[in-house]
């Protein structure tokens, strides 16, 4: 590999402001991915979805079906499920019986995880009705054991090399 493209790329070298591991997360879903983000001075790449749709994982069955069947336009950005803005299946906020595209926005000084003043919860819950994922879901297309998830990774990332000039 040149040397321009090694581990300690001259903004790490530069800067000196941080010491500590870089990860890079986002859209990682492939070794591809994992490699890029190697290139560019990450010490590993954070991946997520991916994961949540792996025969071990403890998310219920619908949760990683939905994961596999979904792309990024079903992604919706929102704060009003904890008072974070985060990404989350547009099909999982329809099978609660809202709209997606008319979410109100939360006021985080408001926000109550437990139940309203009738002792009911007001809204459904994050990660439990409404699920999370991020803009690379739709490179993950089946649910498999995660030895071969990280198997497929591996080979991916091992291919992933610029052709000689």
């Amino acid at each position: 590999m040149p040397a321009r493209f090694r581990r300690s790329p001259s903004w790490r070298r530069r800067g000196q402001w941080f010491d500590g591991p870089i990860a890079l997360s986002g859209a990682i879903a492939n070794g591809r991915a994992i490699r890029a983000a190697r290139m560019l001075g990450a010490d590993f790449a954070y991946i997520g979805s991916a994961f949540i749709a792996t025969a071990e994982a403890n998310a219920v069955e619908g949760y990683k079906q939905m994961i596999t069947a979904s792309a990024a336009e079903d992604i919706v950005y929102s704060n009003l499920f904890t008072g974070v803005h985060g990404n989350y299946l547009k099909p999982s906020i329809v099978a609660a019986g809202m709209d997606p595209e008319n979410l109100p926005t939360s006021d985080p000084s408001k926000m109550s995880f437990g139940t309203d003043a009738s002792g009911e919860r007001a809204k459904p819950k994050a990660w439990k009705e409404i699920w999370g994922s991020g803009q690379g879901v739709g490179s993950v297309a089946k649910i498999l054991p995660a030895a071969e998830l990280i198997a497929r990774f591996k080979k991916e990332y091992d291919e992933a090399v610029d052709p000689p000039l």
